[in-house]
């Protein structure tokens, strides 16, 4: 009879030879080539596009990753200009095809974008109405001939003289020419 410890070893083991297998799972995908200095370069991502295609010693297994490089969001298949260049270096050409739901989300993405500078558009739309509002309120007021009393930079209140008031007046026609015009 197996005593509980013996069971607890057995079952220690089975889960280290799994992690260990696991762990070298990635080794499965590990490039190699020598760089132009002549060291040797172990790594998990493809060789600069400068090394040439006979420094590279490994490449991964086709049981293993394809090629690690991050996938341009451009075109999804390689132009066949590249493809050729590829075949004729000896290599298979890289073949990448966009994911459905990568697709959807993008699109998702731009939708969401399209209805942001939407509601963006009619917020500065709603802004410029009522600039053009005030702008024509105030021009209208000053236009009355009443005397006119604002505050200065030190809060004492000043009545505005002719001078003062033509100046203004310019100013607010000035926002009513530039906030009043269509859209």
């Amino acid at each position: 009879m197996k005593s509980p410890w013996s069971r607890i070893r057995q079952t220690v083991c089975q889960i280290a030879v799994f992690a260990l297998t696991a762990a070298s799972l990635p080794v499965l995908g590990q490039w190699q080539w020598t760089d132009s200095a002549g060291k040797m370069v172990f790594s998990d991502r493809a060789p600069p596009p400068e090394v040439p295609d006979k420094a590279i010693r490994k490449r991964p297994s086709a049981a293993g990753a394809a090629d690690p490089a991050p996938a341009a969001s451009g075109p999804s298949i390689m132009p066949a200009a590249s493809a050729a260049n590829a075949a004729s270096a000896g290599s298979p050409p890289v073949i990448r095809r966009t994911d459905s739901a990568l697709a959807a989300k993008a699109k998702q993405a731009e939708q969401a974008e399209v209805a942001q500078r939407g509601a963006q558009e009619a917020r500065l739309r709603q802004a410029r109405a009522d600039n053009c509002v005030r702008a024509k309120s105030a021009l209208a007021h000053l236009a009355s001939g009443q005397r006119v009393a604002r505050s200065n930079d030190k809060g004492e209140r000043e009545v505005l003289d002719d001078a003062a008031r033509a100046l203004e007046q310019r100013r607010l026609q000035g926002v009513v020419d530039t906030e009043c015009q269509g859209p």
